[in-house]
C-alpha cells in the first residue's frame, strides 16, 4: 500500500487529527474480510447514500456486531470453533476480525442488513451548506 502523502502544506490548516486518523486506517487495513462500498442514487424513499457490503459468510447475525465509536464505524465478527467436529480437512477456520471506517461529521449509519453471506450497512451523507463569511479588515494608524 502507497503511503497517503503528508498534510503538511502550509494550506492545510488544523488537519493533523485527519493525518493520525489516515496513518490509523492504513495500519489496520488487513484485507479481511473483503468488502465493497458503493454510492446508492437518491429514490423516492431515501436520500443519496453509502452502501457498505462485506462478505461475512459463515456467520450469523449473532456473531455479528455493528456499532459506531466516537467518529468510527466499527464491525466485529466472532466465530467459536466447534469442538465437536472432526474435520479431515479444514479450510474454512472460524475466524474473528474487526473492520473500522471512519466516518466524516455528520454521516449517520441508517441500518444494517444481513442476507446471503452479505452483510450491508447504509450511511448517509450529511447535507453541507457552503459558508460564505466576510471578515472586516481594520485599518491601523
Amino acid at each position: 500500500m502507497s503511503r497517503v502523502p503528508s498534510l503538511s502544506s502550509p494550506f492545510l490548516l488544523g488537519f493533523d487529527e485527519i493525518e493520525r486518523l489516515l496513518d490509523r486506517v492504513a495500519k489496520g487495513a488487513d484485507g479481511y474480510p473483503p468488502y465493497n462500498i458503493e454510492r446508492l442514487a437518491r429514490d423516492a424513499q431515501n436520500p443519496e447514500r453509502l452502501r457498505i457490503t462485506l462478505a461475512v459468510a459463515g456467520f450469523t447475525r449473532d456473531q455479528l456486531d455493528v456499532c459506531v465509536e466516537e467518529s468510527q464505524l466499527v464491525i466485529r465478527g466472532r466465530q467459536q470453533d466447534d469442538k465437536t467436529r472432526q474435520y479431515l480437512h479444514r479450510g474454512i477456520a472460524a475466524r474473528q476480525f474487526q473492520r473500522t471506517f471512519v466516518l466524516a461529521d455528520g454521516m449517520e449509519v441508517l441500518g444494517a442488513d444481513l442476507k446471503n453471506g452479505l452483510l450491508s450497512i447504509d450511511l448517509v451523507r450529511p447535507q453541507t451548506e457552503r459558508i460564505v463569511k466576510s471578515i472586516a479588515i481594520s485599518e491601523q494608524e
